[in-house]
């Protein structure tokens, strides 16, 4: 009998990436462990460790992942500063978990260092697309804004009624002056 052949290790990974995001989404970061992710994708343990050393591991791939996503949806809706803005805010208040993984758990990835990893520079170079300046300031300003507004709608912070309004006055407060 031949051996098995061995799985394509990026397969694997992209697998257990999108089965984490949906158990984190659904039942929260406590539930994500990697026994019940095992037990899930019906593989042992240690094949979810040749994927992933840890569990840190598997929630820093699943925020570069993340980066990617809104990276790809800022994109899609086009040049307009506040159709990036609403792409971003979207994005937040429908993948909730895989926000906070991007930027509130502990993590071992770092913004605006030389090897900063490319999904994160991706994502940032889409707010800066619509943001431009002469240096990242504006895009910063912008990046900052909609993660206050994406983390304090997320909390219930705010009233759900007035997030157009907030997007509009975060809008103008942030393309006013964009030309000079």
């Amino acid at each position: 009998m031949s051996p098995r052949p061995a799985p394509d290790l990026d397969v694997r990974r992209d697998q257990v990436i999108r089965a984490a995001r949906d158990l984190a989404e659904t039942h929260g970061w406590p539930a994500l462990t990697m026994r019940r992710l095992a037990d899930q994708l019906a593989v042992t343990q240690p094949v979810l460790y040749t994927a992933f050393a840890s569990r840190q591991a598997l929630i820093d791939a699943i925020a570069l992942n993340g980066f990617t996503d809104l990276a790809a949806a800022a994109e899609a809706a086009g040049a307009s500063p506040l159709a990036r803005m609403r792409a971003y805010l979207d994005f937040a208040g429908e993948h909730p978990r895989v926000y906070e993984a991007m930027f509130s758990m502990p993590s071992g990835l770092v913004f605006a260092v030389e090897d900063t990893p490319p999904p994160m520079r991706r994502a940032f170079s889409a707010i800066r697309a619509a943001f431009p300046g002469a240096d990242d300031t504006r895009a910063e300003v912008a990046w900052s804004t909609l993660h206050g507004l994406a983390t304090l709608q997320a909390g219930h912070r705010l009233t759900a009624n007035g997030a157009q309004a907030r997007l509009d006055l975060a809008h103008h407060a942030l393309t006013q002056h964009q030309a000079h």
